[in-house]
C-alpha cells in the first residue's frame, strides 16, 4: 500500500514559508508556497481539471515546480503589456480575463476556474497579452513559473494536448461571450455569468459586488442593480451585502440563453478528455 506524500507549511530561514513534501521513504523536497495555511495533498492538487488528467509519471515531474497560494479578490495574474511570470491552475480560485481600453476593464471575455489555467499566452507562444487576469472569487490555487511550464512543454506528453483542448474550449467561451453581450438583455447574461460563476465556485454562495458585476458584463452599476432586483424578485438569487447566493439553479438556467450551454460543453469534454480520447 502506497501513502501519498504529505505537503506541510513551514517557516525557512530566510522568512520565507516553504512547503515541505515528506515522501514515503522519509526523503523530502521543499516548495516554495505563498499565503497557504495549513496541508496540501496530491489530491487538492488534482482538483483542477488539467492537472487531475496527467498520468503520474507526468505530473511527478511538474509537482516539483508547483507553488501553492490563496488568492485574494483581485489578485493580478498578469497586467496588460507585462511578462507573465506565473501560470496558475486554480483550484477553488475563479480568474476573470479581461479586455481593457485606455488603462480600464471594458468588459470580461472568459472566466477560469478549476477546469482549466490562466496564462494561455505564454502556451500559445507569447510572454505577454493586450488583456489582464485577476482573481474574481477568492480561493486556492497551485502556480507554476513561466520558465518551468515552458520547459515542462517541451516534453511529448498529455499535457500538451490537453492544453489544446483548454485552448479550443477557451476561443468557444471568447467568441460565444462576443455573442452574447450583443444578441442578449443584461438580464439574459447575467443569469448566463453567474451560473458560470457558480460551476467554477462549486457551491451557491459566493462574493460578488455589482460593481464588479457591471465591469464584467460592460454595464453601468445602475443596470445591474435594476436587473439583480428583477432576478431576485423572481426567486432566482439572494443578495446581500455583497455576498450572493443561487436560489433556484433551475430556474436560472431557464432563464440563460443558448451561450451558456454551448460554452459548458466544451469545458464538460476538456474534463472527460482522456476517458474520450
Amino acid at each position: 500500500m502506497t501513502t501519498r506524500p504529505k505537503f506541510g507549511v513551514a517557516e525557512g530561514h530566510d522568512g520565507t514559508t516553504f512547503v515541505r513534501v515528506i515522501a514515503v521513504s522519509g526523503c523530502g523536497h521543499n516548495y516554495r508556497l505563498t499565503g497557504y495555511p495549513g496541508w496540501m495533498n496530491e489530491a487538492d492538487v488534482r482538483r483542477n481539471a488539467i492537472l487531475a488528467q496527467l498520468p503520474a509519471s507526468e505530473f511527478a515531474e511538474l509537482r516539483p515546480h508547483l507553488r501553492a497560494e490563496h488568492s485574494q479578490i483581485k489578485r493580478t495574474a498578469y497586467e496588460p503589456g507585462k511578462p507573465i511570470n506565473d501560470i496558475y491552475f486554480p483550484l477553488t480560485a475563479v480568474y476573470s480575463l479581461v479586455a481593457m481600453a485606455d488603462g480600464q476593464i471594458q468588459l470580461e471575455v472568459a472566466t477560469v476556474g478549476h477546469e482549466g489555467m490562466v496564462g494561455l499566452p505564454v502556451y500559445l507562444g507569447a510572454s505577454s497579452s493586450p488583456q489582464a487576469a485577476f482573481c474574481q472569487v477568492p480561493g486556492e490555487a497551485v502556480r507554476i513559473s513561466a520558465t518551468d511550464f515552458r520547459a515542462a512543454l517541451g516534453r511529448d506528453g498529455v499535457l500538451r494536448a490537453l492544453l489544446n483542448r483548454f485552448t479550443q474550449a477557451t476561443m468557444v467561451q471568447v467568441s460565444q461571450n462576443v455573442v452574447c453581450n450583443r444578441s442578449h438583455s443584461t438580464e439574459v447574461r447575467m443569469a448566463r455569468w453567474l451560473l458560470t460563476t457558480q460551476d467554477r465556485v462549486g457551491r451557491d454562495e459566493f462574493p460578488l459586488t455589482q460593481e464588479f458585476l457591471a465591469q464584467m458584463l460592460g454595464v453601468h452599476r445602475p443596470t445591474v442593480s435594476e436587473t439583480a432586483q428583477r432576478v431576485q424578485a423572481q426567486g432566482l438569487i439572494r443578495y446581500r451585502r455583497g455576498i450572493i447566493t443561487i436560489a433556484d439553479r433551475e430556474g436560472l438556467e431557464h432563464k440563460a440563453c443558448e451561450c451558456y450551454r454551448i460554452v459548458r460543453a466544451e469545458f464538460d469534454d476538456l474534463r472527460n478528455h482522456r476517458r474520450n480520447s
